[in-house]
């Protein structure tokens, strides 16, 4: 014999909605079963709701997917000791990080300007920084905003790799094979320079990278 059904006054009480849960539960979806996966839908039925009851917390997915962008960036901690240059680099690194480990996150970064409370955040320690090290005003604005579009693209290329399952490191291997087969003759510079063009790790290449941004800003006033 089949169990009675159990009443809906016998069943444990649902978690109320609010934007704060619909964005940790959208998270959680897009880690465990990947970008493709998150919905409306999906999230509405991991609350055991409608997707309608959504959209009075979130006006559609794009904007779920920048709140979970907020809130990723919400865990970079606040560097701390060093210099200025140690603090910023410590603060970039970290959110490279943060935003990598969620697939497309980053993506949503790219093309937007930030205005989310914790992307201003992030944005307001890294013009403290840059005024610390007596970068002007005007420079110090657009070398912010080309640290944040470093920051988005590093952490989206990242998480490309981190989503196929692939290091960096056997990606520039493919790559290094790719350019050893190539004719000379068409593709002379690649060829000749085809060792230096794979050569380092990718903290490395990161680290020289966040240097060479960092040594333009301060060598290059603002017109």
């Amino acid at each position: 014999m089949s169990d009675a059904p159990v009443s809906r006054r016998a069943r444990p009480a649902k978690a109320p909605l609010s934007r704060e849960v619909i964005i940790e539960t959208g998270l959680r979806i897009l880690d465990q079963e990947g970008l493709a996966a998150l919905t409306m839908r999906r999230v509405a039925q991991d609350l055991d709701t409608g997707a309608a009851s959504l959209y009075v917390y979130v006006a559609n997915r794009d904007d779920l997917m920048a709140a979970m962008l907020d809130h990723v960036l919400g865990t970079v901690p606040a560097p701390s000791g060093g210099s200025w240059r140690d603090r910023l680099s410590e603060l970039v690194n970290a959110a490279v990080a943060a935003m990598a480990r969620h697939e497309g996150v980053a993506l949503v970064a790219l093309g937007a300007i930030p205005t989310g409370t914790n992307a201003l955040v992030l944005v307001d320690r890294m013009l403290a920084l840059l005024a610390e090290a007596g970068v002007a005003e005007q420079a110090n604005s657009w070398g912010v905003d080309l640290l944040f579009l470093y920051i988005t693209a590093a952490a989206a290329e990242q998480s490309a790799y981190n989503t196929k399952g692939m290091r960096a490191e056997t990606h520039i291997a493919e790559v290094s094979k790719r350019y050893a087969e190539l004719p000379p003759d068409r593709y002379p510079m690649v060829v000749s320079m085809r060792e230096s063009l794979v050569s380092g790790d990718g903290d490395a290449r990161a680290q020289w990278a966040l240097r060479v941004l960092i040594d333009g800003i301060l060598a290059t006033p603002a017109p």
